[in-house]
């Protein structure tokens, strides 16, 4: 239940996106939805900090832009 004066407020939200209450009161709750973290908190901390203790190979950021740019030349260099 809202007040009155809610209620209007978001009809005439709704109508300058031209939507009616029922099709942005659906929209604000799917971006809200996809606002709020997903699964386990402790499993996602488990995973990052799995992920930390493996050293990978890296390069200056120059060089890798230099090597992408010759794969997308097909080795080229031009």
């Amino acid at each position: 239940m809202l007040e009155d004066i809610e209620f209007r407020e978001i009809q005439q939200l709704a109508r300058t996106q031209k939507l009616t209450v029922a099709a942005w009161v659906r929209q604000v709750l799917r971006a809200a939805r996809l606002r709020e973290p997903q699964g386990d908190a402790d499993k996602k901390l488990q995973v990052i900090r799995a992920g930390s203790r493996h050293a990978f190979p890296v390069a200056d950021i120059d060089q890798i832009n230099t090597e992408i740019q010759q794969g997308y030349l097909g080795g080229s260099g031009r």
